[in-house]
């Protein structure tokens, strides 16, 4: 009886804190962006992150606040002797939380670690061919993000993508793009939307500018796009939304309807800031 007493005891704690974990979730949420945002991170932003002084003043506000809560919430690790420090953090948190921006966010809520490596990274994959041939490929890598809630990155490359905000190449904005895009599954271009019914909309106008790409990339014609995009409807939404945020003006010009797309999933307007 004493053994079936305390099964029942143990579900009914396991219950009530799975149900009161959004609860005390936002509580630990609001009493980290309670506490005053550093000084020393305000002179990591100013240095390290040109794009944020261009930002309206509600944004910057947004931006310190899910800075401080990406920082309590993510561990970040320091790979190859790399030592990971405040203004590591900074750097990456604000690159990443631009892209929580102005709508509702559980921050990443799959992500726990960022892996940072000081340079590119070599990463070892194994493939199988159609004809079941088994091979080992090494790949080098300036940033990765996985399913099981880790992205890798290289600083330099972190660093080299925040000093140029309009070069329309951004590893950090890349790689947790494919984190939102996994947030319902395996990344397939298709993040979560606000409302099922803008699937449709998404589905036509990506598959039709996706095709578009890869008609360039095989004829080795222009694009604003990197063909990297080219690859997979995944690594389009990663590059696009690179482009989006850095270079909008020549985005909203030369792709309108795929501008509106990404502006409405992300609630912001980057042509603003520029």
């Amino acid at each position: 009886m004493f053994a079936v007493f305390l099964l029942v005891a143990i579900a009914v704690i396991a219950i009530v804190y799975i149900v009161t974990k959004p609860q005390r979730t936002a509580k630990r949420r609001q009493s980290v962006t309670a506490t005053p945002f550093p000084k020393a991170w305000r002179k990591i932003l100013k240095y390290r992150i040109p794009y944020f002084k261009a930002l309206p003043t509600d944004l910057q506000l947004q931006l310190k606040n899910h800075i401080q809560v990406f920082i309590d919430e993510k561990q970040f690790v320091g790979c190859d002797g790399f030592e990971i420090t405040d203004e590591v953090k900074v750097t990456i948190a604000a690159q990443a939380c631009l892209l929580l921006l102005n709508r509702k966010t559980d921050f990443y809520p799959k992500l726990k670690q960022i892996l940072v490596y000081p340079y590119a990274f070599i990463v070892q994959k194994n493939n199988t061919d159609f004809a079941g041939v088994a091979s080992t490929k090494h790949n080098v890598l300036l940033g990765e993000s996985w399913g099981n809630g880790k992205i890798i990155l290289s600083w330099k490359s972190t660093l080299d993508g925040a000093a140029d905000p309009f070069d329309g190449q951004n590893v950090v904005i890349h790689e947790f793009a494919h984190q939102l895009d996994q947030e319902n599954g395996n990344a397939n271009g298709a993040p979560t939307l606000r409302d099922i019914t803008d699937y449709k909309t998404w589905s036509t106008t990506l598959g039709r500018e996706f095709e578009s790409l890869q008609y360039c990339a095989q004829q080795h014609l222009p694009s604003l796009f990197n063909y990297y995009g080219a690859t997979n409807p995944a690594e389009f939404f990663a590059v696009i939304s690179e482009t989006f945020f850095e270079k909008p003006v020549e985005f909203y010009q030369q792709h309108n309807l795929l501008y509106k797309e990404l502006s409405q999933f992300y609630q912001l307007d980057p042509i603003n800031w520029h």
